[in-house]
Order: C-alpha cells, then sequence, then structure tokens
C-alpha cells in the first residue's frame, strides 16, 4: 500500500470510454483547446474518422506527441499504450514536457478492460501512474439501442465509476428515467449524471478516486430497492441534483424490467455475519480463477472475524486487492457490502460460496 505522499507524486489517469457517437470527441476537443489552467496529456487511441488529431492537431503523421498553447499535451497511440505511457513519464521526468494529468480515450467499441489493467500489470506504469476512474458517456437519445445492439456498450457501463448522459435534451423525461434504470441495473455503484458537453465542468471528470480501496462503496437505491423481491418501488428517488423527492414526486419512474437481458448485469452480496477469513479468501481467489474474465469491477466493505476493522477490497477482472480499512464505530453495527459487476454472473453460486465463507 502506498503512502498518501507516493500516491501524491503519481500522475492520476482518468479513461474515458463511451458509445460512438455519445459526444467523447466533443469533449475532447474542450479539454485540448479551452484554458482551462490544467495541463493534461491526453493520449488519443481511437482510429477512424472522428480522430481528433485529424482536423485539429498533427499534420505529420509520423509526429506522436504534440504539445498545444493551453499547456496540454496530445499523442496517438499507435502502437502500445505501456510504450506510450512510458515514453510520456520519462520525458516528464527530464522536464522536457509538463503535464499534471492523463486521460486515456478508447475507441468507441473498445473493452475498457485491458486498459486498466495496464495499470494494475507493468511495474513502471504501476509506479508512475495512478489509475483514477474510467468515465463513460451515454447518449441518451440511442443509448438503449446500442446497449440492445453491442456487448461492448454494456461493458463500458459495467466498467464506469461516473456515467455521463449526453444529449438528454433530445427524449422525454420517461424515456430518460428508463435509460437510466438500466443503466443502474448494470452498473449499481457508478455515479450517473446528465451533462451538456460545451459546459462540462472538467472537475466531474477528474479526481474520482474510482479504483481508490478507501472510498465510500455507493450503491445506487435504486438497485437495492428493485433487489428486494415484491417490494413496491415507494423507496426514495432523486433528482438530478441529488435530492431525494418522495414516492409521490411526479418524477417518472419506468421500471422496464422484462424487455431487456442485459449481458452485463450486477448483484450485492450483504450480511451482518463476519466471514472466516481464510475461507473467504480462498473462495474469492478460486472465483476469480474461474470467473475473472467475465467479471469487470467488483468492490466491497467487508466484516472480517477476529478484526475490529473494516476490510476494503476491489478488482478489476483477475486483479485482487484488499487493506484494512477504519475501525468499526462502537455506534455500528459491522456488516459486509459487496457488489459484483460482469457478464452472465452466476448470482447463486456466489451467494451459496460466500455464505459458506461466514464464521
Amino acid at each position: 500500500m502506498k503512502a498518501a505522499s507516493e500516491l501524491n507524486k503519481m500522475i492520476p489517469v482518468t479513461v474515458l470510454t463511451g458509445f460512438l457517437g455519445a459526444g467523447k470527441t466533443t469533449l475532447l476537443k474542450r479539454i485540448l483547446t479551452e484554458y482551462h489552467g490544467q495541463r493534461i496529456a491526453v493520449i488519443e487511441n481511437e482510429f477512424g474518422p472522428e480522430n481528433i488529431d485529424n482536423d485539429l492537431l498533427v499534420q505529420d503523421s509520423d509526429e506522436q506527441i504534440v504539445e498545444l498553447s493551453n499547456g496540454c499535451v496530445c499523442c496517438t497511440v499507435r502502437g502500445d499504450l505501456i510504450r506510450t505511457l512510458n515514453e510520456l513519464a520519462t520525458k516528464r521526468d527530464a522536464g522536457a514536457l509538463r503535464f499534471e494529468r492523463v486521460i486515456i480515450e478508447t475507441t468507441g467499441m473498445a473493452n475498457p478492460g485491458p486498459v486498466c489493467q495496464t495499470f494494475f500489470m507493468d511495474d513502471d506504469i504501476a509506479e508512475a501512474y495512478r489509475l483514477d476512474a474510467v468515465i463513460t458517456i451515454v447518449d441518451a437519445k440511442h443509448g438503449m439501442a446500442t446497449l440492445d445492439r453491442q456487448e461492448e456498450a454494456q461493458r463500458q457501463v459495467g466498467f464506469a465509476d461516473r456515467i455521463l448522459i449526453s444529449k438528454k435534451d433530445l427524449v422525454n423525461e420517461p424515456d430518460y428515467q428508463a435509460l437510466r434504470a438500466r443503466l443502474v441495473r448494470i452498473n449499481p455503484r457508478a455515479t450517473i449524471m446528465p451533462v451538456h458537453f460545451g459546459e462540462t465542468d472538467l472537475a466531474v471528470l477528474l479526481d474520482v478516486s474510482g479504483f481508490n480501496l478507501d472510498t465510500i462503496l455507493d450503491i445506487d437505491p435504486e438497485f437495492l430497492a428493485a433487489e428486494e423481491p415484491g417490494q413496491q418501488h415507494e423507496h426514495e428517488h432523486h433528482d438530478e441534483d441529488g435530492h431525494e423527492c418522495g414516492a409521490h414526486c411526479g418524477h417518472t419512474h419506468d421500471h422496464h424490467h422484462a424487455h431487456h437481458d442485459d449481458e452485463i448485469g450486477a448483484f450485492v452480496f450483504r450480511s451482518p455475519r463476519p466471514f472466516d477469513p481464510e475461507r473467504l479468501e480462498e473462495f474469492l481467489g478460486g472465483v476469480v480463477q474461474i470467473y475473472g474474465p467475465d467479471l469487470m469491477r467488483y468492490k466491497g466493505i467487508l466484516y472480517l472475524k477476529g478484526s475490529n476493522r473494516r476490510m476494503l477490497f476491489q478488482g478489476v477482472h483477475m486483479m485482487m486487492g484488499a487493506e484494512p480499512g477504519k475501525p468499526w464505530l462502537s455506534s455500528e453495527k459491522p456488516n459486509t457490502r459487496m457488489v459484483f459487476i460482469g457478464r452472465k454472473l452466476p448470482q447463486d453460486i456466489f451467494t451459496q460460496g460466500l455464505e459458506q465463507c461466514l464464521a
């Protein structure tokens, strides 16, 4: 575990992904041309007609790293992401380039998983960079159809720490709520917010700490209520500013549960009983070996027998980490909350296995 001072020296990285046509390029153009006072290196990994560098930046196709007038740096990955990241870090250490953070844009069809794994698998990269968050942009108008058609789009939602919904003004409120409810079912731990790219606050994208172990495990209350069989949907809803509205708030909350059988989905495991640490470690190790490729993100706060602290754990695919968190307060009832997001995960096998690990 790195000390806070070490973490501060590391370069934070945001992975920006999203549906084709959802507005990634518009957002990136803004970052690369506006005077926002931050020096950002943007690594562009998009091949196709929407390449930013085609119309904005690089005329010489061999040039890989370009400095811009607003202090940003743009580079196009024509080979290996690891090589490009190492090159940027080397130039920064030598004083040849100045930047404070990195945004990696993945292609509209890409699964962000391998990009995220890069930051855990390569020692040089793990030393220099800190993966901050995966941000996924979803197009309100075409989002439902894209999710129906492309499993990659569902993966992008499953990996996200923050989901930005663009073009909300082009759809009516019931359709927006139906899309939002579907996104929550795929990924109940991502913050979902509508955005207008002309004036998106860059702070929404940066310093999310989605990969920090000790960030709060927030699970959308709508998801938890939908999980309870036979419950009416009279739990609290939130309006766009995050304010709760009562059951009779006048918002249309459509729950189209039957219509979409998504490949990617989520479930939550909760228990007030403590885990036997050895049994749990053995079970999770086995689960990750078997289901790792289909596990996108998993995160939890664990109540372990014999420990007065919560244990924080999370993983991406087959990479898993855990560390002790804050002590349980005397006013708290210690309990476990874990969320698993992945492709066709057998919830019953996970649940039964986890229950067998309880002390």
